[in-house]
Protein backbone atom coordinates (compact mmCIF):
# COMPACT_ATOMS: atom_id res chain seq x y z
CA UNK A 1 0.00 0.00 0.00
CA UNK A 2 1.05 3.60 -0.57
CA UNK A 3 1.04 6.26 2.19
CA UNK A 4 -1.37 9.11 1.46
CA UNK A 5 1.00 11.64 3.07
CA UNK A 6 4.51 10.80 1.88
CA UNK A 7 3.82 8.41 -1.00
CA UNK A 8 6.02 5.65 0.43
CA UNK A 9 5.06 2.12 -0.58
CA UNK A 10 5.24 -0.08 2.51
CA UNK A 11 4.06 -3.64 3.09
CA UNK A 12 3.21 -2.83 6.72
CA UNK A 13 1.13 0.28 5.99
CA UNK A 14 -2.17 0.65 7.84
CA UNK A 15 -5.47 2.34 7.24
CA UNK A 16 -7.55 4.64 9.45
CA UNK A 17 -11.22 5.31 8.79
CA UNK A 18 -12.87 8.44 10.19
CA UNK A 19 -16.18 9.93 9.12
CA UNK A 20 -16.50 7.48 6.24
CA UNK A 21 -13.13 8.41 4.72
CA UNK A 22 -10.27 5.89 4.79
CA UNK A 23 -6.63 7.02 4.65
CA UNK A 24 -3.49 4.88 4.29
CA UNK A 25 -0.30 5.59 6.27
CA UNK A 26 3.15 4.04 6.52
CA UNK A 27 3.81 5.45 10.01
CA UNK A 28 2.12 7.09 12.97
CA UNK A 29 4.09 10.23 12.08
CA UNK A 30 2.25 10.51 8.76
CA UNK A 31 -1.09 9.68 10.39
CA UNK A 32 -0.58 12.45 12.95
CA UNK A 33 0.41 14.93 10.25
CA UNK A 34 -2.74 14.17 8.28
CA UNK A 35 -5.30 13.74 11.04
CA UNK A 36 -4.33 15.49 14.27
CA UNK A 37 -5.86 18.93 14.81
CA UNK A 38 -3.67 21.97 15.51
CA UNK A 39 -3.86 24.05 18.67
CA UNK A 40 -5.73 27.31 18.03
CA UNK A 41 -3.04 29.20 19.98
CA UNK A 42 0.43 27.68 19.41
CA UNK A 43 -0.49 25.58 16.34
CA UNK A 44 1.22 22.41 17.56
CA UNK A 45 -0.33 19.09 16.59
CA UNK A 46 -2.62 17.76 19.30
CA UNK A 47 -1.96 14.05 19.79
CA UNK A 48 -3.30 13.66 23.32
CA UNK A 49 -6.10 15.07 25.38
CA UNK A 50 -7.12 18.56 24.40
CA UNK A 51 -9.05 21.49 25.84
CA UNK A 52 -12.06 22.81 23.96
CA UNK A 53 -13.12 26.37 24.66
CA UNK A 54 -15.46 28.63 22.71
CA UNK A 55 -15.59 26.29 19.72
CA UNK A 56 -11.79 26.09 19.43
CA UNK A 57 -9.42 23.28 20.39
CA UNK A 58 -6.20 23.80 22.34
CA UNK A 59 -3.31 21.51 23.28
CA UNK A 60 -3.50 22.55 26.95
CA UNK A 61 -5.25 24.83 29.43
CA UNK A 62 -2.38 27.33 29.24
CA UNK A 63 -2.96 27.88 25.51
CA UNK A 64 -6.72 28.16 26.08
CA UNK A 65 -6.13 30.86 28.70
CA UNK A 66 -3.61 32.71 26.49
CA UNK A 67 -6.00 32.84 23.54
CA UNK A 68 -8.83 34.10 25.76
CA UNK A 69 -6.65 36.89 27.17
Amino acid sequence: MRCDVCGNEYDKAFQVTRGGATKTFDSFECAIEAMAPRCAHCECRIIGHAVEEGGAIYCCAHCARQKAA
